[in-house]
């Protein structure tokens, strides 16, 4: 294996086993209504199990996402040396604490140094770092990082804004808090105007999470 491929497997730190495996999740489910006080069998709970283990195999489909896949060589020589920036992107996850969803948005900019990538890659590289048992403040830094090793650029910059439900439906019960992390790398992190002109960018006009 390359170097280069090296580096990129092992930021974006995926699970070496294969598929997940349902029979187990289908059966733990059981176990967990079973000590609810619930009935397993009743008719309201007879597919629970299966939905929940296949709602888990597409909630943490970012453990196994081939990074090379994903780009699919959407990566582009282009003489552009001005700040991209793709924002209001939506994405899920799950608090890896209480395995109860965050939500939220994140802003993605770069500054290339003769190469851009694809549009679309940049959600999707949201998408992969988030649909997995997450962190808000690890998933900022792995996006970064990633985009950092792939195109390295003059500077990255990732804000993520996110509603965590574990905040909200337990424990402290505040509705309207919101969490916000940030990744500044090179040129934004050591030029104020440069992480000044992204911050203006992203706050500019962005609607509610809920």
């Amino acid at each position: 294996m390359k170097e280069k491929e090296k580096n990129i497997y092992e930021i974006a730190q995926l699970l070496p086993q294969g598929e997940i495996d349902q029979q187990s999740i289908q059966d733990a489910v059981v176990q967990m209504l079973t000590a609810f006080g619930e009935d397993p069998k009743r008719e309201g709970l007879l597919r629970t199990p299966a939905r929940v283990a296949r709602m888990y195999a597409e909630l943490l489909e970012g453990y196994r996402l081939d990074p090379y896949d994903l780009l699919n060589d959407a990566l582009f020589e282009v003489d552009y040396d001005a700040m991209v920036v793709v924002r209001d992107i939506e994405f899920y996850s799950l608090c890896e604490h209480h395995l109860l969803p965050f939500i939220g948005r994140a802003h993605v900019a770069y500054l290339p140094k003769g190469r851009v990538i694809g549009l679309s890659k940049i959600p999707r590289i949201v998408d992969m770092f988030a649909r997995r048992l997450q962190v808000q403040e690890r998933m900022t830094r792995q996006v970064a990082e990633f985009i950092n090793e792939v195109l390295n650029p003059m500077g990255v910059a990732v804000v993520v804004e996110g509603l965590h439900l574990c905040a909200t439906m337990r424990g402290v019960k505040k509705h309207d808090a919101r969490m916000t992390t940030s990744t500044m790398l090179g040129t934004f992190r050591s030029n104020l105007a440069t992480r000044e002109e992204f911050l203006a960018n992203i706050s500019r006009g962005s609607d509610p999470l809920l």
